[in-house]
């Protein structure tokens, strides 16, 4: 198997403050990142978090020692830092961030001179330097210099970009994230009426676990109703995520309003490719197809998103986790940008979010963790491989690009080794419940007697 990076995931650094992510780790990814550059510019920004100070300073510190001047564009959404290196003049951006993680948690996100993640073969030099401590350091005349910088060019940028028709009735819950100092600006700029909470940027995250699911989404139905907004929006803690909600308790399915958007989109341009990843509901080829299109999935994680977009011209492609990446404005998943195509398609469909999101089928989909140990999950894999076609009848397609996927007629199954527990993960879907369970009882068996065999 590929021997992938051991510091970055699916979705850059991440880990607990004083533990995975320190200063010195900072520094040290700074410093190779300048030594993999040599000169040139980076944007740096960051979410609330509480450790930003620590980290950003030392990251800064790294990329400054190797001669690479920094703009530092402070408290920012992901996606504004993303969209600043791909104004042009930028060789790369850093956002220090942990994304929807609880506040202990601080990362570092990289992107390149397009606005685009840091994929495995950056990923992979990034390593290798930090690995072998080969840092280019420059002599005290060429050390970098640092300029402060601001989010106004990208919410003037995307605002200018964006038009809508009439004056929308939005509640937002910003989450006391990094959308704090956009979201409400942006919105207000097209003529809504915004009703916003947890809009005051705090690292703490007193509001709860900076991720829009679950309690997050009924809460934010509810201010709906209360304050007679027409949809609510709500983001993780740096803006890369959105989650919508319409009133009366309405909270669709993450999966069926990235298949009812990527098929809107489809249409509009007469056809297109949209990419998602293995994990996400055969709902989204529902839609896509009737809509004229075509879909392709990767891996999962943004990263593999954005690059098969850029690498087939794909028209939209997403995460169901809210994560959307719109190629027409930049490559990182953006949930303000996201929030406000999605009034617009609402607005020129002339539908409600129900009525919007009734195109893509609900289907019942089925998960569970099977315990095993790290150092055997490639064994099991490579047996999983081999054994899981087999296990079904009717099977029409086989994706091994992140585990392995098989899809059937009525359904699917996928199979993947967790990248944060020592467990492989299964995911099963059908048109019906059962048929789900079925193909769930089945799987499960199939892999805890190969976990079993392999000794894991």
């Amino acid at each position: 198997m590929k021997n992938l990076p051991k510091l970055f995931g699916t979705s850059g650094i991440r880990g607990v403050y004083g533990e995975t992510v320190t200063p010195q780790l900072a520094l040290e990814v700074g410093l190779a990142v300048g030594t993999l550059l040599q000169r040139g510019r980076v944007a740096v920004g960051h979410d609330p978090r509480v450790s930003w100070p620590a980290l950003t300073s030392a990251l800064t510190s790294g990329l400054t020692s190797c001669g690479l001047d920094v703009l530092d564009v402070g408290l920012a959404p992901t996606p504004a830092v993303a969209y600043t290196a791909s104004r042009g003049g930028f060789d790369a951006a850093a956002s220090v961030t942990a994304s929807h993680n609880p506040p202990m948690y601080n990362g570092i996100k990289l992107f390149d001179h397009r606005g685009l993640a840091y994929g495995e073969e950056l990923s992979r030099k990034v390593e290798e330097i930090l690995a072998s401590r080969s840092f280019r350091r420059a002599k005290w005349a060429e050390l970098g210099r640092v300029e402060k910088g601001d989010v106004d060019g990208y919410v003037a940028d995307m605002a200018s970009r964006v038009s809508l028709g009439r004056a929308w009735k939005v509640s937002l819950d910003l989450m006391n994230g990094a959308t704090c100092v956009t979201a409400q600006r942006m919105f207000n700029s097209l003529g809504c009426l915004t009703h916003v909470v947890n809009g005051t940027p705090i690292g703490l995250f007193p509001s709860g676990r900076p991720e829009p699911s679950g309690e997050t989404l009924s809460r934010l139905s509810w201010l709906v109703s209360e304050t007679g907004s027409e949809v609510g929006f709500a983001y993780d803690g740096d803006g890369d995520r959105m989650a919508v909600v319409g009133p009366d308790g309405f909270i669709p399915s993450q999966d069926r309003v990235l298949a009812s958007y990527a098929a809107y989109m489809v249409e509009s341009r007469g056809g297109g490719l949209v990419v998602t990843h293995v994990g996400a509901s055969m709902c989204v080829e529902d839609a896509v197809e009737e809509a004229g299109g075509r879909v392709l999935r990767t891996k999962v994680g943004d990263v593999a998103v954005a690059e098969a977009i850029l690498q087939h011209g794909a028209v939209f492609g997403g995460e169901p986790i809210g994560a959307w990446i719109h190629p027409d404005f930049h490559l990182c998943p953006d949930g303000v940008l996201s929030s406000l195509l999605l009034l617009k398609a609402l607005e020129e469909t002339g539908q409600t979010l129900r009525e919007f999101v009734s195109r893509a089928p609900e289907y019942p989909t089925v998960r569970c963790k099977v315990p095993c140990m790290d150092r055997a999950k490639p064994y099991v894999m490579e047996r999983v491989g081999e054994e899981l076609p087999s296990l079904y009848e009717g099977v029409e397609e086989v994706l091994t690009v992140d585990g392995v996927r098989v899809g059937l007629e009525d359904g699917w199954t996928l199979v993947r080794p967790s990248g944060t527990e020592p467990v492989i993960r299964i995911t099963c879907e059908a048109r019906d419940r059962g048929r789900a369970e079925q193909l769930m009882e089945s799987c499960r068996s199939l892999v805890s007697r190969i976990v079993k065999e392999v000794g894991g």
